[in-house]
């Protein structure tokens, strides 16, 4: 079971979000589960995208209730955590992609480099641990590579 974080900001412009549903939609025809924090932007355009395509949808929710995740969640889990469920998105993935993102999406990074987990930027923040893409493609081939064998 192969499993890709896609993380990204809450509110985003109508590239990130064409990206982000690219990404999921990629992804779920591969056969890879994506997790994210549930809600909107680039969490429900990424979780879109890989509904509309047979995917399987996480969603690590900061509410304690299960009807706060987006229409495209097919498995939300509740946390009650609010952004600390930040890292339970990171710990349930083997890899993370972020797309985009503000402060939120910076705390997933650098939680994710913490712990040694690789991230797949695109569009993102600019620091040293990051593997940069440069197109949707691009992220998802990484980010796939970096899982095989796994």
């Amino acid at each position: 079971m192969k499993i890709i974080g896609i993380v990204g900001a809450g509110k985003a412009n109508k590239e990130l979000l064409k990206s982000a549903e690219e990404a999921g939609r990629l992804l779920a025809q591969q056969g890879v589960i994506i997790v994210t924090g549930g809600l909107g932007g680039v969490m429900e355009a990424a979780c879109r995208g890989a509904y509309m395509n047979g995917g399987i949808t996480v969603g690590i929710l900061p509410t304690d209730r299960k009807e706060d995740a987006n229409p495209y969640v097919k498995i939300p889990i509740p946390t009650g955590m609010g952004e600390m469920r930040n890292s339970l998105i990171v710990r349930a993935s083997d890899v993370l992609i972020a797309i985009g993102g503000g402060y939120g999406t910076l705390s997933e990074i650098a939680l994710a480099l913490k712990t040694g987990k690789k991230v797949v930027g695109l569009k993102t923040w600019d620091i040293p641990g990051i593997i940069n893409a440069h197109s949707v493609e691009e992220a998802v081939s990484i980010a796939t590579s970096l899982i095989r064998g796994k």
